[in-house]
């Protein structure tokens, strides 16, 4: 990429000119360009400029404050424009050209044909009756609604100040923003962003109404559109099994049938003490929704945990502790949970309630306190390698929709809803994108999704396409998993007592892709959660299922079959407890805690083990059971219940794990803290601290007691954790930063 000088413009115009003032066409094209390589101050000199070419560069959005008042046609295709609103100072543009970035929707076209008003022909289509409609129908349209919902809600304060006009701005813009609608919801995005803009004027009308504002104005704004339907789908049956045994319900329940539902989103409100939190409701477009199944039934044969056995943990570890063995192994462990210390914070974090949001109800109703929440996910942000960080944009599944939450505004940006369908589990992966031609790919994140059709949904929510699907199974889907090295690489968990292993592959522009089964891993129950080693994530799964834990090797190569059975099965001591009462063996939560420390937790079993992988791998299985005893590290003081399926998860980064219980509680354990506290006395390690469950009160309704946390997530850094409960309820919880 050449540095973009004098004597580069020069010699880069057509026709030939002597100083910059004088050059008429400029082409830019195919540099490599990014933004920070464009100098406004060199590049505002051009103030003869017509025509200018920059298509085929990196360019995410163009120069803001880039003023170039005789430019007439302006080439951006093939570029990776996500933002046009910086476009606003090329007011007498009449040609533009957009097409080849991805990243360009309905919403974005609109905003240029306001943004631009004299442009007439985009991506070589004449659209002067579209773009004026938008600049004068439609606005007037939204103008009426302004107003009519100033008269209705909003007055001056008496007597105007600088302060009050400023926070009345503020609510008037807010308020506009989402209670104003008008237009398809494919382009929500454009009408927020021009309500706000069109508020404003409103309101500056009204106290300064002789003076002129610039309706090119910009606010920012989230895409809080909903997620369109798929552009590109296989032809395939929805087939629903009525004979699948679903998972344990936590309480039994039945819903009714759900009726058509408005367009305009409904507002429900929780009050957290001491502060407002607004619960946000997205609307449900489906005329009909399912009977909400409870995910299988509860073992019959095993009863609530008796009082008695919260000493066995104790009384087992005071007798390892008499060995000169037990000592030995005691301090290698300690040594392992060591190692966690030095990637993390020296002080654990605190943590506040931040949002409570109902936005999975059915038919949009502000009584549904019984749709069950089940998976939760922080969205990965890809570099331009393909490694992801993390981002504030969280998905949650339950019922018959998927929501992207923007966990600091506490809103749903996105909704998805497929009519029928009940989604159980979701995952993140970054695949790469061909643009066609000679652009390169890139890197994009997609979402996955499946429940009980046993259909696996694809969804790129930045484009705000659900582009595919396949079918993985005829029973429901348990759990999704991507190879966190192979973002390609998907592991679907089912009824049917089986993990297939598939190659998604990439996607191009229009979305075609290509689904190809690798592998199938045959499962003596349902599997509930897929754990991929950090280091090695193509040679071993881990799979936590109703009958224990259990390991496959997926390594792929000429000599494997497609076919697996176990390669062993993971015991724990807790085993040894059980009888024909008390069987201890379903594993309801797994996650790597570091490369090489795994969390576990036994249903029924009020501690979580930590056990070293590596040390559990290399011992030599039992011939007949193919069993090996897990190297357990520490055991973590838990929750006292017989409630199912409350799932762990854990935050490497920030050497945390995290568990909910039945009363709403978080239970948060900081392991660089654990050997600090009486490691080596046998007893289960306390909580860093146990948040409690933080009693929002539903206008006219009273307080929301506390439900069963089905499932959290944490960010990268930790700086938000979500947790999703029983009741219909996301919760999130927000770092606070340390003085």
């Amino acid at each position: 990429m050449e540095k973009i000088t004098e004597k580069l413009l020069l010699e880069k115009a057509s026709p030939k000119a002597n100083k910059l003032e004088q050059i008429m066409t400029l082409n830019l094209s195919k540099m490599r360009l990014k933004l920070q390589d464009l100098p406004v101050k060199l590049l505002s000199r051009l103030q003869s400029l017509e025509k200018l070419d920059l298509s085929g560069n990196m360019l995410q959005e163009f120069p803001k404050n880039l003023e170039l008042p005789a430019l007439r046609f302006l080439d951006l295709s093939d570029n990776q424009i996500e933002d046009v609103t910086t476009l606003d100072s090329l007011s007498n543009v009449e040609e533009l050209r957009m097409d080849g970035n991805l990243y360009i929707t309905v919403s974005h076209t609109y905003k240029l044909m306001v943004l631009l008003p004299n442009l007439r022909i985009y991506n070589g289509k004449d659209v002067s009756t579209s773009a004026n409609h938008l600049r004068y129908v439609y606005s007037d349209n939204l103008r009426t609604r302004i107003a009519a919902l100033w008269g209705n809600s909003f007055r001056l304060p008496d007597p105007i100040t600088a302060e009050e006009m400023d926070a009345l701005e503020s609510k008037f813009v807010s308020t506009a923003c989402r209670q104003v609608k008008f237009g398809p919801n494919s382009v929500s995005d454009f009408t927020r962003w021009r309500v706000g803009i069109l508020a404003k004027e409103y309101l500056l009308s009204l106290t300064e109404p002789k003076k002129e504002v610039d309706s090119a104005e910009t606010t920012g704004t989230q895409n809080n559109s909903d997620v369109s339907k798929p552009a590109k789908r296989k032809q395939t049956e929805s087939v629903i099994d009525t004979s699948i045994r679903l998972r344990p319900h936590k309480k039994p329940r039945t819903d009714p049938a759900a009726s058509a539902a408005e367009d305009s989103p409904r507002q429900l409100r929780f009050r957290l003490k001491p502060q407002l939190d607004t619960i946000k409701n997205v609307p449900s477009k489906t005329s009909q929704a399912p009977i909400t199944p409870s995910r299988g039934e509860r073992r019959s044969d095993t009863p609530k945990r008796s009082s008695k056995e919260k000493q066995t943990n104790e009384d087992d570890a005071q007798k390892k502790k008499k060995e000169s063995s037990g000592k030995k192994n005691s301090r290698r462990d300690a040594d392992m949970l060591q190692t966690v210390e030095t990637r993390s914070d020296t002080q654990p974090v605190r943590l506040k309630p931040l949002h409570v949001l109902q936005c999975h109800s059915k038919q949009d109703s502000l009584e549904d306190f019984s749709t069950q929440l089940w998976a939760c996910a922080f969205q990965p942000l890809p570099d331009s390698a393909g490694n992801a960080g993390g981002s504030r944009l969280v998905a949650t599944c339950g019922g018959d929709s998927i929501c992207l939450i923007d966990c600091e505004m506490g809103m749903v940006m996105k909704k998805y809803k497929v009519p029928g369908e009940e989604f159980f589990s979701l995952a993140w992966s970054t695949v790469l994108m061909s643009r066609g031609g000679n652009a390169s790919a890139q890197h994009c994140s997609i979402l996955a999704a499946g429940g009980k059709r046993g259909i696996v949904k694809l969804i790129h929510p930045r484009n705000n396409v659900a582009y595919g699907e396949f079918r993985a199974s005829r029973k429901a889907l348990s759990v999704l998993r991507f190879n966190h090295q192979q973002g390609n690489f998907l592991f679907t968990g089912s009824y049917d007592n089986k993990i297939l292993m598939w190659d998604i592959g990439g996607v191009d522009s229009q979305y075609n892709f290509k689904v190809v089964q690798l592998l199938v891993l045959e499962i003596g129950t349902t599997p509930l959660h897929i754990c991929l080693p950090p280091t090695a994530p193509s040679a071993h799964l881990l799979t936590a299922c109703e009958d224990g834990l259990h390991c496959y090797n997926t390594q792929l190569g000429a000599n494997n079959t497609t076919k697996r059975s176990k390669e062993m099965e993971i015991t724990f001591p807790i085993y040894k407890k059980e009888d024909k009462d008390h069987n201890y063996h379903t594993v309801d939560g797994l996650s790597f805690l570091n490369d090489d420390i795994v969390a576990s937790k036994n249903y029924l079993y009020g501690c979580i083990y930590l056990w070293s992988w590596s040390r559990t791998k290399v011992q030599r299985p039992d011939k007949k059971s193919k069993a090996v005893c897990a190297v357990v590290l520490a055991e973590l003081q838990w929750a006292n219940t017989d409630i199912p399926y409350l799932a762990l998860n854990t935050c490497p980064g920030q050497a945390y794990m995290v568990c909910g219980d039945d009363k709403g509680k978080i239970w948060t354990y900081h392991i660089p803290n654990l050997q600090k506290n009486s490691f080596h006395t046998g007893k289960p390690i306390l909580p860093t601290e146990v948040l409690e469950w933080p009693t929002p009160v539903k206008n006219g309704h009273g307080k929301v007691e506390g439900p069963s946390i089905n499932s959290v997530a944490m960010d990268p850094e930790l700086r938000y954790l979500v947790a999703l409960s029983d009741k219909n309820m996301v919760i999130v919880w927000k770092r606070e930063e340390s003085p």
